[in-house]
């Protein structure tokens, strides 16, 4: 089963992720974490997002890049925490794939949905706000809202969060 979450900052998208994965049955909960280290306020947060994990059951993977080289334990469900993240690596890190960007996440995924058997994806939402972007921006935006709706175009389920209630697009409610 594949789940897209999508919402706005700090609309509590996932919080709500994570408590979908905690229902799961798998035996391995994965954390798929995005962020890539880079300067010290990513570090920062990565180890504040670590202390929020502890305790929760979740086997933390960091992928910050190529997810199609990533290998799950069996019997896993697992949080891809989070493809804004992803898509800012890919298209803008030393070690990402740049123009291939969209084919190296969605082949990614595909290897990851090959592996587990709950796949939660958490993203932003992208031009709700009506704003003009400079030309990269806009070129990582327009990647964010074709990945996000290749996704939401294979998922079983789609969930806006909106001011933390849970707006379902597509699939049944949990």
């Amino acid at each position: 089963m594949l789940t897209l979450v999508t919402g706005g900052s700090a609309s509590g998208k996932s919080e709500f992720a994570e408590q979908l994965l905690l229902t799961s049955k798998a035996r391995n909960r994965v954390y798929l974490a995005t962020m890539d280290p880079c300067d010290r306020e990513c570090q920062a947060r990565i180890l504040r997002h670590r202390a929020a994990r502890a305790g929760r059951g979740f086997l933390t993977i960091e992928r910050a890049v190529g997810l199609s080289g990533t290998v799950l334990p069996e019997d896993s469900a697992v949080l891809l925490e989070c493809l804004s993240n992803l898509a800012a690596n890919e298209l803008f890190s030393k070690a990402g794939a740049h123009e291939l960007a969209f084919e190296e996440i969605t082949g990614g995924l595909d290897v990851i949905c090959g592996q587990a058997k709950e796949i939660v994806v958490v993203s932003g939402e992208v031009f709700s706000d009506g704003e003009p972007y400079d030309p990269e921006t806009l070129r990582y935006l327009e990647l964010l809202g074709r990945l996000n709706a290749a996704i939401a175009q294979r998922a079983d389920r789609v969930v806006e969060v909106v001011c933390s209630i849970p707006v379902y697009h597509k699939g049944a409610k949990l």
